[in-house]
């Protein structure tokens, strides 16, 4: 029997050749499989306890497109810092324009974003037209009721929350005396929670202030107030706590016990406008303070089950409105001016299981 003749050497190479590539290719096939996974955003986060997390935004930010990346991301929900205020809104008497909304809006739809309506009655930031002048009650009765449904229904099924009154009262409990207070008496809250309701049904309807963190005064007054509104068959759904923090007064007591007693009156609550400001300038030391503050009241949050959400006031010192508003104060939310994550960022993902 004749012995089998060897293989030309060049087609060993050739299949040598051969197995390395489909070795090498089985190997680069193999490559995503085990490639680190994507972090979960502070959204998806969120998602897994039932909340959102979200980020004010405003206008002029539109044009930053490495601001916009981060926000469409990063962010389950969105609310406009100032495009559905009454200035914005309402320019001049019956005269509406929801071109600044309606940007906003589109951006939230196109990343699948929540929207919170901000805000539909607010003694601040208000047309001349409307303050410079005297109204009988009657007259400034049609001009709200109008103000509050055209812009609530423009908006119909669009937003998940308004913020229907906004600030209505004083450090102490008692009513501000803006000029719906003044002219209309206390019912003008229980009016516009109507008027929002009939415009929109399906929009949870409600209040909202600052230095209601824990139980105060102020707290005391809204907890009433909801309590009475209820009992009168008014539609109020919610209560926001805006979270406008300053690490030289100290965390405010008892913020998740106050969380808890608006929630045993049978509505949500929401952290609306959470930040944290300091005196510049920043060091370590107080970034690692405001980090904890951050975590301790979105845990709060996450303890209730009625609070539905945390939306800090922007995401960046770039667009943050405290150094204009408290001079030497500032460098109060998660990323710095840069959009680079600031230890608070981490202390909140932390908190989220992140």
């Amino acid at each position: 029997m004749s012995k089998p003749k060897p293989k030309p050497k060049s087609l060993s190479r050739h299949l040598i050749a051969l197995s390395a590539a489909v070795c090498l290719a089985a190997g680069l096939a193999a490559t995503p499989a085990t490639a680190e996974p994507r972090p979960k955003t502070l959204a998806e986060l969120a998602k897994k306890h039932h909340k959102y997390f979200g980020s004010a935004t405003d206008n002029p930010e539109f044009t930053d497109a490495a601001y916009l990346k981060l926000l469409g991301s990063e962010f389950g929900q969105t609310t406009p810092g100032n495009a559905m205020k009454w200035y914005a809104t309402e320019p001049q008497p019956g005269v509406f324009d929801f071109t600044a909304g309606d940007e906003v809006m589109a951006f939230a739809k196109d990343h699948h974003q929540k929207v919170r309506g901000h805000t539909l009655v607010w003694h601040s930031q208000l047309p001349a037209w409307l303050t410079d002048r005297t109204w009988t009650a009657a007259e400034l009765r049609a001009v709200l009721k109008n103000h509050v449904q055209t812009v609530a229904r423009h908006y119909k099924g669009k937003v998940i929350h308004w913020d229907v009154v906004n600030e209505a009262f004083n450090e102490d409990g008692t009513y501000r005396e803006s000029v719906f207070y003044k002219t209309l008496g206390p019912g003008y809250i229980a009016d516009a929670l109507r008027w929002a309701h009939e415009a929109d049904p399906h929009a949870k309807l409600y209040l909202n202030d600052y230095n209601v963190d824990g139980i105060n005064a102020k707290s005391d007054a809204y907890h009433k107030l909801i309590k009475q509104l209820k009992a009168d068959g008014v539609p109020i759904e919610g209560f926001g706590l805006q979270g406008h923090l300053a690490l030289q007064y100290g965390f405010p007591a008892g913020v998740q016990e106050n969380i808890q007693r608006f929630a045993d009156l049978g509505v949500d609550v929401a952290i609306t406008e959470l930040d944290i400001r300091m005196q510049l300038p920043a060091t370590p030391e107080k970034l690692a303070t405001q980090a904890t503050w951050y975590a301790d009241y979105v845990k709060a949050c996450l303890a209730v089950e009625r609070c539905v959400g945390v939306t800090v006031w922007d995401y960046t010192d770039k667009y943050s409105w405290i150094p204009g508003v408290f001079p030497e104060e500032g460098a109060a939310l998660p990323y710095d001016e840069n959009l680079r994550p600031k230890p608070a960022y981490h202390a909140i993902r932390k908190v989220l299981g992140g």
